[in-house]
């Protein structure tokens, strides 16, 4: 599907991966609906990007809250889950179960929540894209990352889930790795010196641009093979599809 003028609708978009991923589906010239918990950060978003752009204050552990913005703004034909939080990094035996839990709820609840409130328009008009932002913490677990390396493997599971389901009624469910990007998350994970993330420097990470770019990639007919599946943002074949190098 062609996303120039389309709806696209992205969460945990104030900022990161969503924030980028913003600028880059209005760039195709997409009608783009930012939500995040900080609305004043995607409200300022929105007027910075225009063009008909929308930002709204929304948690995606609200199931309410995320189908009274998709009522708003009318049908959505592109839904980007991004919205995700690292969680308790330390120990599973040191962990604070309600950290654990709220991570669990956001990354992966949240993603539920995404994809509910936009799947019954989608299927009564015949189709949409639907990605979520997975990691690659999601097939390899990670010393100290136990809730989010969980909370990922289930947004894995939930992609191919979509697609099992609905992948014959329209749907285009994928999900994205993007590998490690300079976002504020890569500053925490260097703060707590846990894990060998922690170990990598600024440089070595991606630019949120790469990611948003293959979000926008994804949405094309030349991603359709890998409906059902993670991208990876890793492979170098990938990165020259997208045309990063």
């Amino acid at each position: 599907m062609a996303v120039g003028n389309r709806t696209v609708l992205i969460t945990g978009a104030s900022r990161g991966i969503g924030a980028a991923a913003a600028r880059a589906f209005a760039e195709t010239g997409a009608r783009v609906v930012l939500l995040a918990r900080d609305g004043a950060a995607v409200e300022a978003l929105a007027a910075d990007i225009g063009g008909g752009a929308r930002g709204f204050a929304c948690d995606v552990t609200d199931l309410d809250a995320l189908a009274a913005v998709v009522a708003e703004v009318g049908p959505v034909d592109v839904l980007v889950n991004n919205a995700a939080i690292l969680g308790p990094l330390s120990a599973m035996s040191e962990a604070d179960p309600k950290e654990w839990a709220q991570t669990i709820t956001i990354n992966l609840t949240g993603a539920y929540h995404g994809m509910r409130a936009v799947l019954p328009g989608m299927v009564a008009r015949g189709g949409g894209t639907i990605i979520t932002v997975s990691s690659g913490a999601a097939h390899h677990a990670i010393e100290g990352w136990s809730a989010y390396c969980a909370s990922k493997a289930g947004v894995a599971m939930l992609t191919e889930s979509l697609h099992l389901e609905y992948g014959g009624r329209g749907i285009r469910a994928l999900g994205l790795s993007p590998g490690t990007v300079a976002t504020d998350m890569q500053r925490m994970i260097k703060a707590s010196g846990i894990g060998p993330v922690a170990k990598l420097e600024w440089t070595d990470h991606v630019p949120p641009e790469w990611p948003a770019r293959t979000l926008v990639w994804m949405c094309s007919a030349d991603a359709d093979e890998f409906a059902g599946t993670e991208i990876s943002l890793r492979q170098e074949a990938i990165r020259r599809r997208v045309g990063l190098i």
